[in-house]
């Protein structure tokens, strides 16, 4: 079950294996997802468009405090 960490009225919604982006998140949130590659830190947009990062992070921690660190500065 997604989890969600409000940082500076932004929620964070942290997503287990299978769940879908857009069955949790909305326009502001900032949603963790984990791949193979690593774990993402994705923006959901105004107009339910994705943007993330270039790179993953090593792990979901490392993804928290980035998304809490771009919470901190806001998503305009």
């Amino acid at each position: 079950m997604a989890t969600v960490v409000k940082h500076r009225n932004v929620n964070i919604v942290l997503l287990e294996p299978g769940e879908e982006l857009a069955a949790h998140c909305h326009a502001g949130d900032i949603a963790i997802v984990a791949d193979r590659q690593g774990w993402w830190t994705r923006f959901v947009g105004p107009d339910g468009q994705v943007d993330s990062y270039d790179v993953p992070y090593a792990s979901r921690n490392e993804a928290l405090w980035a998304a809490k660190a771009a919470a901190e500065f806001g998503l305009d």
